[in-house]
């Protein structure tokens, strides 16, 4: 066995739970958490709650969202510490805070989209209530304040009030308030770095050789150190070379890497193994002390986060030192009695040839009439589906991970039927065969009644992990699909008995989904957004 220990000592190693995209887990299923991770030698975790927790004052933050109690998150905390575990607060003070501005409540102190006004005297009274509530209810005093990805900062509300300003210089003063309340609160604050280096490189993502530090120039307060989260590349040159330059900024800089549970139904561990492996290489040779990892559950957080359970092993295994693929395997077995290579399994619906992509999910909800997504299929995706509901059949599904295999499974019998029905009803119609059109219409129905089983796993997986509300939202999406195949069912049963002469869905032309015209899209495809995938028309 090749191990390699690391070059300096680490001193938080954790992740960070998303509880804010719909899915906020239950008490019970956080301390399920902490024992786990504990176990694997992870000291911190962050829970992300946007607005999903009680605020003083702010009855209207996180309302009808399954917001945490003052006294669930009290409990948490200790509960952690019982373990020898640091909970820490991860909450958002400038952006992604879009589920309050509904509220009338919230509008003085809304700019554009999901940013908070920079400058409005009713923002900085809502982040001194959130800070009220964090100091009251956590004991570690560090804090993560988000401010990621506010692309529009300074050219909506904020621009008609004070113009055209230095957006970078906004960004520090709104930052300087948000750090001077923590401090009256004896709070130490992280932040995402990526605005800083989006607003120097005319909003690029983490651009090489982009003025950070020259824009800045040294007004990141004492308080506040930098988080730079980077998810996707599997070269240690990208990770080091951005390390490198956060350290000119500021040194002390804390890693976020990604354990991806937030394109679909299914897992990415492989590629969260491949991406964990450069990343934590860079952290190594750079001393980085503070590194965690994000389980984020963007569209609805459809994945479970202990479908993560290999990547979550790797990457405290190789933070620790073991570079040992075939150790990890190996030890993932003993420790929890099941294979890695079962485990990786749940990785076969997201990926029927596409690598880092869930077609799963926009595959579900393509619709079979419009086929928006049909330009991206290359044909056996329905036998593919077939072939993983029968591999994920092998494995058993007693015991305590089984519930994650059965919702898989599942889905993936939905998708034989589903995935290629609507680009095979097209084809049949536009080519006359009515033959044909009758053969689809059991399929339909096929796709349907699976439909209710995996319905019935999903609800089930879900209550097991999270709270009830915000599932409201699956009962939207996954009933609306059950009907509109019923709908599209009745239709071309009305077309083939002369009731109905023409599907004028069917007659529209295909374009490609990539946008760049000529041959259908063959090339991966990154995408999860539930509203552009079912309907080309205004939800």
């Amino acid at each position: 066995m090749q191990m390699v220990k690391t070059g300096q000592a680490v001193r938080r190693l954790g992740t960070m739970l998303d509880c804010s995209r719909n899915a906020v887990m239950t008490v019970s299923a956080v301390k399920e958490w902490i024992d786990l991770t504990a176990d694997l030698g992870y000291n911190t975790l962050m829970l992300y709650t946007e607005d999903t927790y009680e605020v003083a004052g702010e009855p209207y933050f996180g309302y009808a969202r399954g917001r945490y109690s003052k006294e669930e998150l009290k409990a948490v905390d200790a509960y952690a510490a019982a373990r020898g575990m640091e909970l820490i607060p991860c909450i958002q003070t400038l952006a992604h805070l879009n589920a309050i501005a509904r509220w009338p409540e919230y509008r003085p102190c809304m700019d554009v989209q999901d940013i908070l006004l920079a400058g409005e005297e009713r923002t900085y009274t809502l982040i001194e209530h959130m800070f009220e509530t964090i100091a009251e209810c956590f004991s570690s005093r560090c804090v993560h304040i988000g401010m990621d990805e506010a692309h529009l900062f300074g050219r909506g509300k904020f621009c008609d009030l004070h113009g055209a300003v230095d957006r970078t210089q906004a960004l520090t003063e709104h930052l300087a308030r948000v750090a001077e309340i923590g401090a009256r609160h004896g709070l130490q604050l992280i932040m995402w770095s990526d605005m800083f280096y989006r607003l120097a490189a005319g909003g690029k993502y983490y651009a090489a050789g982009a003025k950070v530090g020259e824009s800045l120039d040294g007004r990141i307060p004492p308080n506040v150190e930098l988080v730079y989260w980077d998810y996707y590349s599997t070269d240690p040159a990208r990770y080091d070379q951005m390390l490198q330059g956060h350290a000119a900024i500021k040194p002390g800089t804390w890693f976020a890497g990604g354990l991806w549970s937030w394109v679909g139904f299914a897992p990415h561990n492989d590629f969260s193994i491949r991406a964990t492996g450069a990343a934590v290489e860079a952290c190594e040779k750079n001393g980085v002390q503070d590194l965690f990892f994000t389980l984020w559950g963007d569209d609805g957080a459809e994945c479970s986060r202990f479908a993560l359970l290999p990547a979550l092993y790797y990457a405290a295994q190789r933070v620790r030192g073991n570079t040992d693929l075939e150790d990890i395997r190996k030890g993932f077995g003993e420790k929890f009695g099941i294979s890695w290579e079962d485990f990786l399994l749940l990785d076969l619906p997201g990926t029927p040839n596409r690598g880092v992509t869930d077609s799963e999910k926009y595959l579900l909800y393509n619709d079979p009439f419009q086929g928006l997504l049909d330009s991206t299929l290359s044909g056996g995706e329905g036998e593919q589906f077939a072939r993983c509901a029968q591999a994920l059949e092998a494995v058993p599904e007693e015991g305590r991970w089984g519930y994650l295999f059965r919702t898989e499974r599942l889905l993936c019998q939905v998708l034989a039927y589903k995935a290629e029905l609507g680009a095979r009803t097209r084809a049949a119609y536009q080519a006359g065969d009515r033959g044909a059109l009758a053969a689809l219409v059991p399929d339909y129905q096929a796709a349907e009644d699976r439909l209710a089983g995996f319905y019935e796993a999903f609800c089930s997986q879900w209550e097991r992990e999270n709270k009830r509300c915000g599932f409201e939202v699956q009962d939207i999406r996954l009933g609306g699909l059950r009907q509109r195949l019923c709908h599209c069912r009745r239709i071309l049963e009305g077309y083939l008995a002369g009731e109905i002469q023409r599907i004028e869905e069917l007659e529209e032309p295909l374009l490609d989904f990539s946008g760049k015209g000529g041959s259908p899209a063959r090339e991966h495809l990154l995408f999860n957004n539930w509203q552009e995938t079912v309907t080309a028309n205004v939800l």
